[in-house]
């Protein structure tokens, strides 16, 4: 049963208790999901480099995210004045950057990053934005190389999947 300053939700990974002051508001929503404006971030598993951006709204809408920074150093996105003003930003620090993440079924070599589309949260105000970006060196997906037998993750350097046999170029991260 759900106290007074928290609510309960039935989402995909199980019934989720969320204190209110975790609830993260977008005012555009996001892409693709408009009309959905309440969030918050559920973590999967202690130590897990993967989120929930779990709705409110839709509690079967959960969109795997991640800290694009765990892994890759040089990130860099742009961020206007309005947007800043819309996350109600003092300073650029108080923003988290997370990116989605896409695996498909059963393959999770093919596990990539969407680089275009970070979603910016300021959690001091509890307000996020996804912020497109435009820049035509970004590729639209990163591919992350997931292994399961030692938990690493390898970073592949390439905008495409591997093809069969082919040499992957990775380097660990």
């Amino acid at each position: 049963m759900a106290r007074q300053n928290e609510i309960e939700i039935q989402t995909r990974i199980g019934r989720q208790r969320i204190t209110l002051d975790k609830i993260i508001h977008f005012p555009r929503g996001l892409a693709g999901f408009e009309g959905r404006h309440d969030f918050t971030l559920l973590q999967l598993r202690e130590g897990a480099p993967f989120l929930v951006l779990q709705s409110l709204d839709d509690p079967g809408l959960g969109l795997l995210v991640a800290d694009p920074y765990s892994f890759l150093t040089d990130y860099q996105i742009r961020v206007g004045d309005p947007e800043q003003r819309l996350l109600k930003l003092e300073n650029i620090r108080q923003v988290a950057v997370l990116v989605t993440v896409s695996i498909p079924a059963g393959q999770p070599e093919k596990t990539a990053l969407n680089l275009t589309g970070p979603i910016l949260i300021n959690h001091r105000a509890r307000i996020g934005l996804q912020v497109p970006q435009t820049d035509a060196s970004l590729p639209p997906q990163f591919y992350l190389h997931m292994d399961d037998a030692n938990g690493s993750t390898t970073v592949r350097r390439k905008a495409s999947p591997p093809a069969a046999g082919e040499d992957k170029g990775d380097v660990q991260e």
